[in-house]
């Protein structure tokens, strides 16, 4: 299959661009330059490069296949250049972003390339989007008021082309308990350090009662931890941040109110943006995904499905414990089973 071969060139060509986010200019240009060469008309907002289907029909609904182009940057244990993307002799491509998530961009674009070779009963739209690892502005949720109305998204992300139905959200909050100085050496003050330890193990320890199938209960991490200006002084602020991770069953904002009611400090949320998602098991991209014999999970990480306001599925080839490691990599027939597996999951699907 010569998109496949296309494909696989067009990982090698990305992965040798360095892509971090919010500079992922040089790939965009990449993309957008070997898409028109490939015969398509790419549209572009940013650093968000998209192609639509021929003969959009409103009536239709419209299923968007959107993966992203950016990176983190190498950690400090890569044994190669990770900009140098070799294949060896079984077919595994090393490279940064080669498996979070240039993989899942080159299938889901040749998938996008397949389908539409014939009509299908909905319009499809491919999207290769910006800014997902800092889950920035600029990205998607910048590129989708660029689009006609969304009724479906597949995501893709490593999961070894199981799918994702559900995913946590995240909210960060900062908390401040204050107290009030005073000498250490002598009884005065009021010890914010003190006054905040039970806050804190209030974060730890608390749950909440809805508790999802998928995704289990809503979690609270105290993360980071500040107070005190000398060892002399007693100190009269401690600050510290809490990364909630959330579930389907509460929004954002619901839990902020919550955790408010139960806490004695001051507390900011930093966004509510980033809600957890969940497509229900009836949804069709989902019964055929089970007559596929895929089978469903619940995914701890976040990704762009947090942006959409429609529902979603997360799958994509690759491993997860991979992304963001040294010697990042890819398997070459790992791609071609996700092309495939997509266009099986796709191809004539009625939503």
């Amino acid at each position: 299959m010569e998109q496949f071969y296309e494909a696989i060139d067009l990982l090698k060509g990305m992965v040798a661009i360095p892509s971090y986010s919010r500079e992922e200019n040089q790939v965009a240009d990449f993309l957008e330059k070997n898409f028109r060469l490939l015969g398509y008309n790419p549209q572009r907002e940013g650093n968000n490069v998209w192609i639509q289907a021929a003969g959009y029909d409103a009536l239709k609904p419209t299923i968007l296949l959107n993966s992203h182009i950016d990176t983190v940057k190498p950690v400090s244990g890569w044994t190669v250049n990770p900009f140098l993307p070799e294949e060896d002799d079984n077919g595994k491509i090393t490279g940064l972003g080669s498996n979070d998530a240039g993989a899942s961009v080159v299938s889901l674009f040749t998938a996008f390339r397949l389908l539409i070779e014939k009509q299908q009963p909905y319009n499809l739209i491919f999207l290769a989007s910006c800014e997902e690892e800092v889950s920035g502005r600029e990205g998607i949720e910048k590129a989708l008021t660029k689009l006609p109305p969304v009724d479906f998204a597949v995501v893709g992300e490593p999961t070894g082309m199981q799918p994702a139905v559900a995913e946590k959200g995240l909210m960060v909050l900062d908390c401040t308990v204050r107290g009030k100085s005073g000498h250490a050496a002598r009884n005065e003050g009021e010890n914010a350090i003190l006054k905040a330890i039970p806050v804190i193990e209030w974060f730890s320890t608390y749950r909440f009662p809805k508790q999802s199938e998928f995704l289990g209960a809503v979690k609270m991490s105290v993360t980071i931890i500040q107070s005190g200006t000398q060892h002399n002084v007693v100190p009269d602020a401690c600050v510290f941040t809490v990364d909630v991770r959330t579930n389907e069953c509460y929004s954002n904002e619901q839990l902020f109110e919550l955790i408010k009611e139960h806490v004695s400090c001051e507390v900011e949320a930093r966004s509510f943006r980033l809600n957890s998602s969940h497509t229900p098991a009836g949804h069709p991209f989902l019964k055929r995904a089970g007559l596929l014999e895929r089978i469903p999970f619940g995914s701890p990480t976040l990704s762009d499905q947090a942006l959409m306001n429609f529902p979603s599925v997360k799958i994509g080839p690759g491993d997860s414990a991979r992304s963001h490691s040294a010697d990042e990599y890819i398997y070459v027939h790992e791609i071609r089973e996700a092309i495939d597996l997509y266009v099986r999951l796709l191809d004539g699907l009625r939503l």
